[in-house]
């Protein structure tokens, strides 16, 4: 049952194979085989598989990977070793004049190579195929299985060999290179990392290990294996290294001697190399009492029961990633859509209905995706309505422009050419009304802003999958619903500059809440009384009683007094006064402006003007707080509710566009072949482990 596990990994590799490029998505159980270039990479795994299969040659010769029971992504060569008795296949007996040993390779389905020198040749063709024969490589793996009764079932990875000068074509930066793909394999927690070094060597330059210590810097998933230990100098040898005193890894270190180039050229057969291997470790005095656990054997049983005890662990989270992996990726499935969803007119329908009741919802707070982090829809139009517009309308002074000397002035131009008894309702109309109209610039703003979080509601509807399925459409709902809101931003700013209008056109002077002329009066006398110093008797020491005067006296209030204390009623026009120029009686300049300081009866009207006003002008603010968002509501914001969706149909349910709008982007037929092929897989994968325990 245990060697059925790494059976069960190669049918998975093989699921995800088709992927090509793609990602895999689960980070399978694997081995893979690191070392420097000519550290003997190449010859361990012939001499594992007993036959010679690899190409040979200088330079880089490993220029993909080469995957012996798997693909990977990004993959060089994945070898897949496969053990069968003699005489079957699947289980079953059978009579072959070809023998019993054949490779498959993946992208040659239903082909058996019985002839090894053909698989070398199919190798460096398929290479040439896809980095050409500049010794350049690729990051796409060729996958070979090799089924034969003298080998253990792995999967093996052999990853480019580690060099640092390029070498005749080869890129400049083909260090980089091999280096990053390396490092894209074994930094996986599911590789385990075959190091192999040359023995006659120093370890602590080994190009392998370094990197493997990298990745793995506890050594708890590294293997190493010394190659060239019959090379090492006389009287050494790597017994320090086998008991883990040099560079400890925990599965250990394995010797194994390979052919030498001399026994390559001369044709030397694998089976007499191990036996040769054997008998070296058996007689050398430094390793025959462990002889063993040295040799390609042990080395080949050991990543056998390695490999097998890591999938048994590793097992039930790779169930679990494959059908979390398979719920993600079916539901990006969904959102991109099936290929047929109806007729034209019945999916541009949908689309509209949806999109309208998405804005619906949206405005109204009655969303799905409510956040819990920030405001958003509708409740950003009331942060509009009653934190920006009501703090904006309340904070307009009508006295930061109009100062006392301006009502003044004011006052006497609207009584005329005979002065005024009394404080005319004329001036306190006029400023007021000046005033109102300040009103007019935040109302519109507030209209801009509203507009502006409609179209950030619109922006949200349109994030939705279904619209990056369909970019055409998405781009004339965009075009023709922001028209849609700038259409109805003419009669909801000219609504908003009528309610301005209506409040300036008639100072309702008899609202329950205005302060009348004749308490505003009281008010500025009891002000200007408490101000006064008090007279004290000087007999007594008591203080006189105030002088009665009556609220409504023109000397207090604005009488015509034309002979008080302070002069003539245009006193503070003249800032000198010269008994000369009076005589003259010279012509007043031609501009006349009111200088010095303000009488006490000019003080008093002033003072009671800037009281009405200031009791029109709240008014006036309560209604604008209250009636604008009003206004933008019916205008704006209710009837983009109400009229979008026969707006859409109108501008876009055509016979004759229905065609072009449902036009899908290429990213989305692109990305759904890529979805319903990791798909596919996924549920391949699925059905492979749901029997396995």
């Amino acid at each position: 049952m245990d060697q059925h596990l790494i059976s069960t990994v190669n049918r998975l590799q093989d699921a995800f194979a088709t992927l090509g490029p793609t990602s895999n998505p689960i980070d399978l159980p694997q081995i893979t085989v690191v070392g420097s270039q000519s550290s003997g990479k190449s010859s361990v795994l012939e001499n594992i598989v007993g036959r010679d299969f690899l190409p040979r040659g200088t330079g880089i010769v490993t220029r993909r990977p080469l995957v012996c029971l798997e693909t990977f992504e990004d993959g060089w060569a994945v070898l897949q070793l496969i053990n069968r008795a003699k005489g079957t296949a699947n289980g079953t007996s059978i009579e072959s004049s070809e023998g019993d040993e054949w490779g498959e390779f993946l992208h040659l389905p239903g082909q058996k190579l019985y002839d090894f020198g053909k698989i070398r040749d199919e190798i460096v063709r398929e290479t040439e195929t896809k980095t050409g024969k500049n010794a350049g490589i690729s990051a796409n793996p060729i996958n070979l299985r090799i089924f034969s009764p003298n080998v253990l079932t792995l999967t093996l990875v052999d990853l480019p060999g580690l060099t640092k000068v390029p070498v005749g074509d080869q890129p400049k930066d083909i260090e980089r290179q091999i280096k990053e793909m390396v490092l894209k394999y074994i930094t996986k927690p599911n590789a385990i990392i075959l190091a192999v070094t040359a023995a006659n060597t120093d370890l602590a330059n080994s190009d392998g290990l370094k990197l493997a210590r990298e990745v793995d810097p506890e050594g708890t998933r590294t293997i190493g294996v010394l190659t060239k230990v019959d090379l090492m100098d006389q009287g050494t040898d790597v017994v320090d290294i086998l008991a883990g005193r040099v560079i400890p890894l925990r599965l250990g270190y394995v010797p194994v001697i390979n052919r030498g180039q001399r026994d390559i050229e001369q044709g030397k057969a694998i089976t007499s190399a191990l036996e040769h291997e054997r008998e070296y470790f058996e007689n050398h005095p430094s390793y025959r009492a462990k002889a063993q656990y040295c040799g390609t054997p042990f080395l080949a049983r050991k990543l056998n029961m390695i490999l097998m005890h890591h999938i048994k662990a590793t097992l039930p989270d790779i169930k679990q990633r494959i059908q979390s992996t398979l719920s993600k990726y079916q539901t990006e499935l969904s959102q991109l859509g099936d290929n047929t969803l109806g007729t034209p007119s019945n999916i541009v329908l949908n689309v509209i209905t949806e999109f309208c009741n998405e804005y619906r919802t949206i405005l109204d707070g009655n969303s799905q995706e409510l956040s819990s982090l920030e405001l958003s829809g509708g409740a950003r139009i009331s942060f509009v309505f009653h934190e920006l517009y009501s703090n904006g309308i309340k904070s307009v002074d009508p006295f930061d422009q109009v100062k006392d000397v301006d009502i003044r002035t004011i006052l006497y131009n609207s009584s005329g050419s005979s002065p005024a008894l009394f404080v005319g309702t004329t001036a306190f109309e006029v400023i007021v009304k000046q005033q109102i109209k300040r009103f007019e610039d935040p109302g519109l703003k507030c209209v801009t802003l509203v507009y502006d979080e409609l179209v950030r509601i619109l922006s949200q509807v349109l994030q939705k999958p279904i619209f990056k399925r369909y970019p055409v459409l998405k781009e004339r709902l965009l075009s023709v619903v922001i028209q849609f809101f700038k259409q109805s931003l003419v009669p909801t700013n000219k609504l908003v500059q009528d309610l301005v209008s209506m409040e300036s056109a008639y100072i309702n002077t008899g609202h329950p809440d205005f302060l009348t002329g004749h308490r505003a009066m009281a008010i500025v006398n009891e002000r200007m009384q408490a101000s006064k110093p008090v007279q004290v008797d000087p007999k007594t020491g008591k203080p006189l009683p105030a002088a009665q005067k009556d609220p409504m006296s023109p000397v207090t209030i604005g009488g015509i007094g034309p002979s008080d204390e302070n002069g003539s009623f245009f006193n503070s026009f003249f800032a000198t006064k010269n008994k000369k120029k009076m005589a003259m009686m010279e012509a007043p300049p031609a501009v006349l402006k009111a200088s010095g300081v303000l009488s006490e009866r000019e003080t008093a009207e002033t003072e009671v003007i800037k009281l009405l006003i200031s009791s029109y002008f709240n008014i006036v603010k309560r209604t604008m707080i209250d009636m604008v968002p009003k206004a933008i509501m019916l205008n704006l914001v209710i009837f983009s509710k109400d009229e979008m969706q026969r707006e859409l149909l109108e501008k876009l349910y055509k016979s004759d566009v229905l065609e072009d709008l449902l036009k899908e982007s290429d990213f989305t037929v692109s990305r759904r072949k890529e979805v319903q092929k990791m798909v596919d897989s996924l549920q391949t994968a699925s059905e492979i482990v749901t029997g396995v325990n």
